[in-house]
């Protein structure tokens, strides 16, 4: 985890303790919830957990945490990132957003 990261939620009353705020802040994290009533601030995760879950999780039967864990990672890293292209992100893939910001900028 990256100083500043940003870790943003709903309102979920395990979000809005005091215990978990403080281990956001000890982690170096900034926090961040949603309006009530609001559902479009967090549109990006909630399309991303929605797909997770109906296009992976639900159809899957895992035996184990492991197995979970190492099945979503195979989808988001092998799948979701590189094959799965994305209107928020003018229909590009995640991994090419991402390795483009980390191109040192062309010379003139």
């Amino acid at each position: 985890i990256r100083p500043g990261a940003i870790w943003h939620s709903d309102r979920g009353s395990q979000y809005t303790s005091a215990s978990f705020r403080a281990l956001v802040a000890g982690l170096g994290m900034r926090s961040s919830m949603g309006r009530t009533g609001v559902c479009w601030d967090n549109a990006a995760a909630e399309t991303f957990f929605s797909a997770l879950k109906n296009e992976r999780v639900y159809r899957t039967v895992y035996a184990t945490k492991a197995q979970a864990r190492r099945d979503v990672i195979r989808y988001i890293e092998g799948f979701y990132n590189s094959r799965r292209r994305h209107s928020a992100l003018d229909y590009r893939y995640p991994n090419e957003v991402h390795y483009s910001y980390q191109q040192p900028p062309a010379a003139a």
